[in-house]
């Protein structure tokens, strides 16, 4: 008795308008913390998010509101995706020494010791 009052609860209706509401709302939050990182990027970062990003105190409350509107996956996704293209634009921007491929070391060639 108690599963059909819930079968009868519950729709197979799929509210599109709010699903798109939602990711927009995860977008802007999600842009407002990245442009704050950008602004504050000469501050020492302090505060520490997801998959070792970090970020200045001053970004705090736009992280809350990232996290609060974002599901979790995505903002762990979001954060990985951020990490990498700073990674790669260090790369490339940095300094001479830095860009291009990066240099690997020689093939060392094990000789043994000699025997008399």
């Amino acid at each position: 008795m108690a599963m059909e009052a819930y079968s009868s609860q519950s729709s197979d209706t799929v509210h599109t308008d709010v699903l798109t509401q939602a990711r927009i709302a995860c977008y802007k939050a999600r842009d407002a913390f990245y442009a704050c990182l950008e602004k504050e990027s000469n501050k020492k970062p302090t505060e520490i998010a997801s998959v070792g990003l970090l970020y200045p105190v001053e970004c705090k409350k736009n992280r809350e509101a990232y996290v609060k509107q974002c599901r979790p996956t995505w903002v762990k996704h979001f954060d990985r995706q951020h990490c990498a293209k700073k990674r790669v634009q260090r790369l490339l921007d940095d300094n001479e020494s830095r860009r291009g491929p990066l240099s690997l070391p020689q093939p060392y060639t094990f000789k043994p010791p000699c025997s008399s």
